[in-house]
């Protein structure tokens, strides 16, 4: 279940508020500019081609690139059984962020962005039918899990992609992992 659990930077244990509510969750975040949407998603096949994905949300895909100036879109997409996983995962666990919006739509699956925000974290568990937007600079870090399991839309202002600048910062580390919040979330 979507959900968003908002920690204090300085007592990472236990988060201070958490709701499952798609509302609350859309206000909260945006009071921190950040784009939370849910979209009906379409029946696909499980083995559905790059192709078959961006043409089943055309419109959608079309009113974002529209609306925010978007250049491109793709599919990325992750399963339990690859074999470069635990890489992936530890690509983009630390704290970073980008000259360029970060925007995903979940076709399938799950993920989990935390947000940095002074002395808070806001961890949104994102699942099939989430879209979210991180605005450039914003302070962020991905975990997908030890056993990802995932589809998403991408969309891109610049053309070559986005590049991680990583801020060197600990406080990743000080916050429970998905495994703890997936659990929690049930």
């Amino acid at each position: 279940m979507t959900t968003l659990s908002i920690f204090d930077q300085n007592q990472p244990e236990h988060a201070r508020t958490v709701t499952e509510n798609p509302s609350e969750i859309r206000e909260l975040l945006a009071t921190q500019g950040i784009r939370f949407e849910q979209w009906p998603t379409r029946d696909l096949p499980a083995d559905a081609t790059q192709e078959q994905i961006l043409e089943a949300y055309s419109e959608e895909v079309a009113r974002l690139k529209e609306e925010c100036g978007f250049q491109t879109a793709d599919v990325v997409s992750l399963n339990p059984d690859n074999p470069q996983k635990e890489a992936f995962r530890q690509k983009f666990l630390d704290e970073h962020t980008h000259s360029e919006d970060e925007v995903r739509f979940f076709v399938r699956g799950q993920g989990l962005f935390y947000l940095h925000f002074g002395d808070q974290v806001y961890a949104v568990m994102c699942e099939k039918n989430d879209l979210i937007s991180v605005p450039d600079g914003t302070r962020h870090w991905f975990d997908m899990g030890p056993d990802p399991e995932f589809t998403c839309i991408r969309l891109f202002s610049n053309p070559e992609g986005w590049v991680a600048d990583f801020t060197g910062e600990d406080i990743a580390s000080r916050l429970p992992r998905y495994e703890a919040l997936a659990e929690a979330g049930g």
